[in-house]
């Protein structure tokens, strides 16, 4: 392995386009960091019948073209994006004593590892279960599956909820450019899910200001995942749901301690 960072493989959250990955790349970029931001098919393609699994597999593509070059990964998710980024690095985990990594197809040693993830307002994959299960099966008041189109549905105010901290005209261009996602990556796909934090260490960024997960819900969702084994390491931002656009330098110097831990850990 050289001496290089590892490479960030960023995953937005449902509606989410890739681009609003674009100023804290920006800045990560100016650090020295790689960046591979991931289109999600569930909010790009405007195909009903995408499901989880292409979500999944989006991200895993993404991880191992680094992985196979020797290059260590660390796996940036956003909101949904959990679920897949999480899910996508089964057996592709830094292995722990020598032993294979996430339970699964354990990779050699010729090979890079995910390190971490850093989460931003997002949620713990838990194995088994999709979003909605982990919801107790019905959306929030947020947003609504439409049964007749097959897509999920934001009510209300999407830059309030997503983007209240930016300037007016900016929110409404990100409102714009949100995709239509797919009710089936939101309810099917339990067999595939994998709680991947579970075997690295994860850095979380609490959005204090955030609307559509507000900040109590985000620290529960932590507390979750303290309770069942995981090691969190938590920050906080005062912003909306998006703090990758509304604080992009803080957000990335946060990214960047947690990669110099995950490194160093690593040793």
């Amino acid at each position: 392995m050289s001496d290089t960072k590892p490479t960030l493989v960023l995953v937005p959250g449902a509606w989410y386009h890739i681009d609003t990955y674009h100023k804290l790349i920006a800045v990560l970029e100016g650090q020295g960091f790689r960046c591979v931001p991931v289109a999600l098919p569930s909010s790009t393609t405007h195909d009903p019948a995408t499901t989880f699994l292409d979500d999944l597999q989006a991200v895993r593509r993404a991880i191992v073209a680094e992985t196979d070059q020797g290059r260590d990964v660390v796996v940036v998710v956003h909101s949904y994006g959990g679920l897949p980024g999480h899910s996508a690095s089964k057996g592709l985990t830094l292995p722990r004593g020598g032993g294979g990594g996430g339970g699964g197809d354990s990779t050699t040693d010729k090979h890079g590892h995910v390190l971490g993830f850093v989460g931003l307002a997002t949620g713990f994959t838990v194995t088994g279960k999709t979003l909605l299960d982990g919801m107790g099966g019905a959306p929030p008041p947020l947003w609504r599956i439409d049964e007749e189109t097959g897509f999920a549905v934001v009510q209300g105010d999407a830059r309030d909820a997503f983007y209240h901290d930016l300037p007016e005209a900016e929110g409404a261009q990100w409102v714009a450019r949100l995709g239509r996602q797919t009710m089936r990556s939101l309810r099917e796909g339990g067999e595939h899910t994998y709680s991947a934090w579970l075997d690295v260490p994860s850095w979380y960024v609490v959005a204090t200001e955030d609307r559509a997960a507000p900040a109590f819900v985000q620290r529960m969702f932590v507390q979750q995942a303290i309770d069942a084994g995981g090691e969190v390491t938590v920050r906080e931002l005062p912003t909306s749901h998006s703090p990758m656009l509304s604080m992009p330098v803080e957000t990335a110097q946060i990214i960047a301690e947690a990669v110099a831990e995950f490194v160093a850990r690593k040793g």
